[in-house]
């Protein structure tokens, strides 16, 4: 399957391009969400449903138990025919809004799509795709028995396009977290969701593969690389494939085992039109407790890194590298103040498993060091010249440190508005103060998020923040550190026209 960006499509809502605004992130008291868990069991040959390999499946169980918890959503933005953001929709997502987008050139206009969600405990936390609700000004979630409510966004995680809403509600029908890891190839799968706006459909199929990474969150590519530098969050990918009929407003809707108990988020499908051609891809169910317990307790996701960069080992790598094994993930180099390296791990390493579960492949590798926290301990099981051992490795944060991140520090802030900042050179500083200009951050890496949806380009210079002067990164920092929620201006310029100012301003 081709992996070309053309063929990959977000399922639902592709808000991001035409946001004008977002919801305000409610206030963190570190309160934990209670999740519905199914019992441990051992990754024996029982499928995750806990029926013997090929036992036919009887769906009408996981239906009755999982369409109460699958909610619909709908999102209204408002949206200018005139502005640079609409122009920006890929022309593969056009099909996504079709009429739906305004015709009137006339100010900002209302405009609805939607997508699905999962209740996750019974006082209204409700797990969606981040997709279903970037941009959105007003979310409204209809329960499967009628009842409609308002919604506001508790946190969004655009690394793994996950987000947690909460409605007034309580004594919900809650969804029982599966364990992900046990779902094998070749078993059955339910998916429940709201595709094109018909509530409470619900498919059938199997699981057609694991670990998946496909390079379509952030739509850019920024290869294998699991370390806390550059800032910006790489994205997490470590889909389960299905064949379950998955189609746009499916986003953040549930695919579940045999027993109702949710093991996947769908997220995903591969298609040339934009519809189902087969394939569809899901968040595994224990990631997404990961991050959906981390988003209600502290309002942002607090994952850990090992700081090294990967690949995959097949025969011909192994030759390249020099290496015995054509399974396991190959350490080629380190980030700064690099988790592993500290931990002894070397390059030309071969990483064979983590905590004991074998790893054949860097999203399944990502995807177990993605559940922990900074400042956690994980044991690796590498080859390192023919010999087998393990090693111990105490995680960090992608600040280089092993606390955990504020939800309103700078860092937290630039990752969420998906830029990476440096220092002017001293030749960049000498050419610009010719033209009156003191200093300033220059934007270097840019990832989906409130920069790129202003226009923003690589070679912009931060001048000013709220009227303030900004003449270096870290003045920047100390500038939009504790704004989270609130609305910020910004003023800057490029180098090749420095008498041309520019100004644009978000909620950040």
């Amino acid at each position: 399957m081709s992996q070309n960006w053309n063929q990959l499509a977000l399922v639902g809502l592709i808000s991001g391009a035409l946001s004008a605004g977002a919801i305000q992130l409610l206030n963190h008291s570190e309160k934990d969400v209670v999740f519905k868990e199914a019992p441990a069991v051992s990754l024996n040959k029982l499928t995750s449903a806990g029926n013997p390999s090929g036992v036919p499946g009887d769906f009408t169980y996981a239906a009755d138990v999982s369409m109460p918890a699958v909610v619909h959503i709908t999102s209204t933005m408002k949206v200018s025919r005139g502005n640079s953001q609409q122009m920006q929709i890929p022309e593969e997502f056009r099909e996504f809004f079709g009429d739906r987008v305004p015709q009137s050139p006339q100010g900002p206009q209302k405009q609805q799509a939607s997508g699905s969600g999962v209740i996750i405990s019974p006082d209204g936390y409700i797990v969606t795709n981040n997709h279903v609700v970037e941009g959105a000004e007003e979310l409204e979630v209809v329960l499967s028995d009628k009842h409609t409510y308002k919604a506001k966004v508790i946190g969004t995680d655009p690394s793994t396009d996950l987000a947690v809403i909460q409605i007034p509600a309580n004594n919900l029908p809650a969804l029982t977290f599966g364990n992900s890891d046990a779902a094998r190839v070749g078993e059955w799968v339910v998916a429940v969701g709201n595709p094109f706006n018909l509530e409470s459909t619900v498919t059938t199929g199997i699981v057609s593969a694991k670990g998946r990474g496909l390079g379509i969150i952030g739509q850019k590519q920024r290869g294998n690389f699991d370390g806390p530098a550059p800032k910006i969050d790489s994205p997490l990918e470590s889909f389960i494939q299905t064949d379950a009929v998955v189609n746009p407003g499916n986003s953040g809707g549930a695919l579940v085992n045999l027993k109702g108990e949710l093991i996947g988020i769908n997220t995903a499908i591969a298609s040339p039109t934009g519809s189902f051609a087969g394939y569809a891809f899901a968040v595994p169910s224990n990631l997404v407790k990961k991050v959906a317990g981390d988003l209600v307790k502290y309002g942002n996701v607090q994952r850990g890194y090992l700081g090294i960069m990967l690949d995959e080992l097949d025969s011909k790598k192994a030759e390249e590298y020099g290496v015995k094994e054509t399974y396991g993930v190959y350490v080629k180099s380190f980030s700064p103040n690099s988790a592993a390296k500290e931990a002894g791990i070397k390059e030309g390493d071969v990483i064979l498993k983590v905590d004991g579960v074998s790893v054949n492949a860097v999203p399944q590798l990502q995807e177990q060091i993605g559940r922990k926290q900074p400042g956690e301990s994980v044991t690796l099981t590498l080859s390192r010249g023919g010999t087998t051992k393990d090693v111990m490795v105490k995680l960090k944060n992608r600040d280089g440190g092993s606390q955990l991140l504020k939800l309103d520090s700078a860092e937290m802030l630039l990752g969420d508005l998906g830029v990476q900042l440096n220092d002017l050179s001293p030749r960049e500083k000498a050419l610009l103060k010719q033209s009156g200009v003191e200093g300033g951050a220059k934007v270097g890496a840019l990832e989906p998020g409130k920069f790129s949806r202003a226009g923003v380009q690589e070679g912009f210079i931060i001048t000013k923040l709220n009227d303030k002067p900004i003449h270096s990164v870290q003045e920047f920092k100390k500038a939009i550190e504790g704004k989270k929620g609130a609305r910020v201006q910004i003023e800057g310029i490029y180098s090749d026209a420095p008498a041309d100012n520019f100004t644009f301003g978000f909620n950040v």
